[in-house]
């Protein structure tokens, strides 16, 4: 058995969620206790009666951007599909490749805005061709300028309408449903669902989905408690759901992100652990926020990209608790939960989720580990 196969697991295709309940709140919880080795099981608006005023949540605000693209190839009419990535500022970021090198061989080329697009379609596009976007109601929207293929299915592109991602996006883009769910097709209420209470910051092209939970009575209710929570941010990017392709851990090259937590917040998170509080983080990313954070080993203010891979052996710097959803087998995801949680446990947790018939992934139940 590789190292990889240690992280797999069987799971029945009904327990996949398909949508959220209809109140967030009502999800199942398991709570997931190291110091007793024990599983216990609540529901999401059980989380008052297990916080005390002791405990500090760490909540991502990224916002997700309706990332998801449709269109056609401009000279021949074939469908295409693709998924808003990222974008850059210069065309000296871009990796363009021999066989792309025409598509920017001006002189001194002026820095501009280059979207990083997932690209799916019949045939083999080439660099300079153009893709026309549809909006939502299926008219031609937007010319995208295929520059430079940068592997894996990813493209350099350049839009011809001038403005940021997000107002850009807002009249063409669908919300990214991972393909696990209804196949990526989105309906209305998607909308709305898959983006949490308190997201703020557009950037992301998947949500932070431990923090879909929450609701804004519920958020009330830590703060009548003595709850304090504290904002955090990384965009969500679609490195996150990629399995591991590789046999060992150490071999698997981690996606990056970027992220951020300022100074106010980190000088908050620190004075809270150091009166003897829990740092109770919501969600995977904000995990992964903190750690890079807290690198050191003090939790720092912190912007930039991280590609912090959390893996066995690791000493958790800045996360007392853990609040998450169920994850894929094989995925970083997994492994960094596993992390967290002790192997043995976690493997028991999974099992019980499985046999009491939790709903897993996006739109699915949680863990909370503490």
């Amino acid at each position: 058995m590789s190292e990889l196969d240690q992280y797999d697991y069987e799971l029945p295709e009904e327990l996949v969620a398909q949508q959220p309940l209809r109140r967030r709140s009502d999800a199942r919880l398991m709570l997931v206790d190291r110091s007793r080795q024990q599983i216990d099981h609540y529901h999401i608006r059980d989380l008052p009666d297990i916080l005390t005023s002791r405990d500090a949540l760490i909540l991502n605000d990224t916002r997700v951007l309706p990332a998801r693209l449709m269109g056609f190839r401009t000279r021949t009419g074939g469908r295409w599909f693709g998924l808003f990535l990222a974008e850059s500022q210069s065309p000296a970021s871009i990796d363009v490749t021999s066989g792309d090198a025409a598509a920017m061989s001006q002189p001194n080329p002026r820095p501009r805005k280059i979207w990083q697009v997932m690209s799916k379609t019949r045939g083999k596009l080439e660099a300079g061709e153009e893709v026309t976007l549809v909006d939502h109601l299926g008219r031609a929207a937007v010319q995208l300028t295929m520059l430079a293929h940068q592997g894996a299915g990813v493209w350099a592109a350049q839009p011809d309408r001038p403005g940021t991602p997000a107002e850009i996006l807002a009249d063409i883009g669908r919300v990214p449903l991972p393909p696990y769910i209804r196949g990526g097709e989105m309906v209305d209420a998607d909308v709305e669902q898959y983006q949490t209470v308190f997201a703020e910051k557009p950037g992301a092209v998947a949500a932070p989905t431990a923090g879909l939970h929450f609701t804004d009575e519920l958020l009330a209710k830590f703060t009548a408690m003595g709850i304090s929570s504290h904002r955090v941010t990384l965009h969500v990017g679609l490195g996150t759901f990629r399995p591991i392709a590789v046999t060992r851990l150490a071999e698997h090259t981690m996606h990056t992100e970027w992220g951020q937590i300022d100074a106010a917040t980190a000088s908050a998170i620190n004075a809270h652990r150091a009166a003897g509080g829990r740092s109770v983080a919501v969600g995977t990313t904000s995990v992964r926020v903190l750690e890079t954070a807290a690198a050191s080993g003090t939790l720092q203010p912190w912007t930039g990209e991280t590609n912090l891979f959390i893996r066995p052996p690791y000493d958790f710097r800045a996360v007392d608790a853990l609040l998450t959803n169920f994850h894929f087998p094989r995925s970083t995801l997994l492994v960094l939960v596993r992390t967290f949680g002790g192997d043995r446990l976690m493997r028991a947790a999974y099992d019980e989720a499985i046999s009491e018939g939790y709903r897993f992934y996006s739109y699915g139940d949680a863990m909370l580990i503490v």
